[in-house]
């Protein structure tokens, strides 16, 4: 009995470590978005087997991402305070357990998809997986300032996902969503790295501040909020939302410009990260407004 005591909270630990290399808040915002694509995709209800399953599925498939993510980032992690305390780093967890997390987790995550949802889900997973973790963690990330910008296309995929898992097709409706958020990447993670530019210059990363300076950066990230402002509208023009996204996302969009107008014109760290915290919460309104909006135009129609 004495054992069992003593074991289970090292279990219990050891799987909360596991938990923490999956980097659940970044999940949480990669599957809600992959939930709206499916219900965007179809009139009424999704069905509750796809429903589940793509769910499951992609959550399972961006974890194990995300963990290979960690694995290859471990050195950079460890000298930066925003990802010190991560599980690699603090020697909680190492390389290989990790491997066996991501090599679990992605192998299921994918079998649900091919065998429960469709193939085109499964095989757009399996190369948004390979995007973030290899061509944007092993090529893009350490190499090029544009890293964001081209590794986004990755990171902007969750909607087509589930998309092609309610419908087994991607139409130009799904790659506007996937063009909201490519358009919104860069200036919600270069207002990370603004304020922690010296972080990443000590662990040789190349972001936009470490390679063009701060004022460059802060300048793109206002303009990249102008063009994200002149995308979110594109739903509505073709159709596809009605009066009440387009009221929201007009607020929406006015707030994030506020803030981005603050990062460029008026810059502290202060600033930087409300903004970075705000296009989190944005981009999950924005969605959540998509949906709202999809199930109201027939009641006006």
């Amino acid at each position: 009995m004495k054992a069992t005591v003593l074991t289970l909270p090292s279990a219990s630990h050891r799987l909360q470590q596991y938990m923490a290399l999956t980097k659940p808040r970044v999940i949480t915002l990669i599957v809600f978005c992959a939930v709206i694509g499916m219900f965007l995709a179809v009139p009424g209800m999704v069905p509750m087997r796809i429903l589940v399953a793509a769910t499951v599925g992609i959550g399972l498939v961006a974890g194990a991402a995300a963990a290979m993510n960690c694995l290859i980032e471990q050195k950079i992690d460890a000298v930066m305070a925003r990802t010190k305390g991560r599980p690699l780093p603090t020697g909680e967890v190492n390389s290989l357990e990790t491997l066996l997390v991501s090599g679990v987790l992605g192998g299921i995550g994918l079998s649900l998809l091919y065998s429960l949802v469709n193939p085109l889900t499964m095989w757009l997973t399996l190369a948004t997986f390979v995007g973030y973790a290899v061509i944007y963690t092993i090529f893009l990330k350490p190499n090029t300032s544009q890293n964001i910008v081209i590794g986004g296309a990755s990171g902007a995929m969750p909607p087509v996902l589930g998309w092609a898992a309610a419908t087994n097709s991607m139409p130009s409706q799904a790659w506007v969503l996937f063009l909201i958020i490519f358009v919104w990447t860069p200036p919600h993670f270069w207002s990370l790295a603004l304020y922690r530019a010296k972080e990443y210059a000590a662990a040789g990363v190349p972001m936009l501040p470490v390679t063009h300076g701060a004022a460059y950066t802060r300048r793109h990230v206002f303009l990249y909020t102008i063009g994200l402002s002149l995308i979110t509208l594109v739903p509505f023009a073709i159709g596809m939302s009605g009066w009440f996204y387009l009221l929201v996302t007009l607020v929406l969009d006015g707030i994030f410009l506020k803030h981005t107008w603050v990062v460029w014109r008026h810059y502290s760290d202060f600033a930087a990260q409300k903004s970075f915290r705000w296009s989190i919460m944005y981009l999950a309104l924005l969605f959540a407004a998509l949906l709202v909006d999809h199930y109201l135009q027939p009641l006006f129609a």
